[in-house]
């Protein structure tokens, strides 16, 4: 059986990008890691795969807003063939940074063309980068990465991580559409030994992940690729490590998809 094809989409100032390709390896399938120069010069270059991915990193630094550069070149340059390459029934996957270009490209959740975009990522109430390790919630729903998937424990790493809906009703169409498939958690008995708030950087709902109406395109601010291994557990010494909670089932579950 073939294995699936995934592009990883890199750009200057990306940094994670070795890290998730080893994850997509790991799973399975088959990474290249492409820079967008690549794909601009050869916009029909993602028919030959079958998942797109845009690992985390800080894209053109930063400068405008995280993501907004690299939204922008996707957005005037390159939205036919990433559209089509949604339209084929293919995965996308951002995180981090990735998941913040998805938002600012209009293409996580889904724009409204006479209103615009319906959330935004934007600066943690913390005012701060936020390093740490977060327990998530996952309620999959059609999210083809997420299934079988009810909790998580990754590694958050951002400044611009608050997830912000436009409006409530917004926020409650998203929830209601089940677009809304992870959020951060406490860990379960363990409350009074979480140093820091289950909520890294303020977000409504306590979003920590957003999909398509498909379920075929996944935005993410953890990192599942930080925790592939059981040793990449902080308290890994201690016994802690549940294989059932680490990042490596995500990849699993989009390799799978294609077998």
């Amino acid at each position: 059986m073939a294995r699936p094809r995934v592009l990883i989409l890199r750009a200057p100032g990306t940094n994670c990008d070795e890290e998730t390709a080893f994850a997509f390896e790991r799973a399975g399938g088959v990474a290249e890691r492409v820079h967008v120069n690549r794909w601009l010069e050869t916009p029909r270059l993602a028919e030959q795969f079958q998942v797109l991915c845009l690992p985390g990193g800080f894209s053109y630094g930063d400068d405008i807003a995280a993501g907004r550069i690299l939204a922008a070149r996707l957005q005037h340059h390159l939205s036919q063939p990433l559209a089509d390459f949604i339209a084929a029934g293919k995965l996308v996957l951002g995180i981090c940074n990735g998941f913040q270009v998805l938002m600012r490209a209009g293409i996580l959740p889904e724009s409204v063309a006479e209103i615009g975009p319906s959330a935004t990522l934007a600066w943690n109430d913390s005012g701060r980068f936020e390093d740490r390790w977060v327990h998530l919630s996952v309620s999959a729903g059609s999210s083809v990465f997420l299934q079988g998937i009810e909790r998580l424990y990754l590694p958050v790493a951002h400044a611009e991580g608050k997830f912000v809906a436009r409006d409530e009703q917004t926020l409650q169409r998203l929830d209601d559409s089940g677009q809304l498939v992870m959020r951060y958690a406490t860990s379960e008995g363990q409350t009074d030994r979480v140093p820091y708030p289950a909520n890294p950087n303020g977000s409504q709902a306590n979003v920590a992940g957003v999909c398509d109406a498909t379920g075929r395109v996944l935005g993410l601010m953890p990192h599942p690729e930080r925790h592939i291994e059981p040793t990449q557990h902080p308290r890994w010494t201690r016994g802690e490590a549940d294989p059932a909670q680490n990042g490596l089932r995500i990849f699993e579950n989009a390799v799978r998809f294609f077998q």
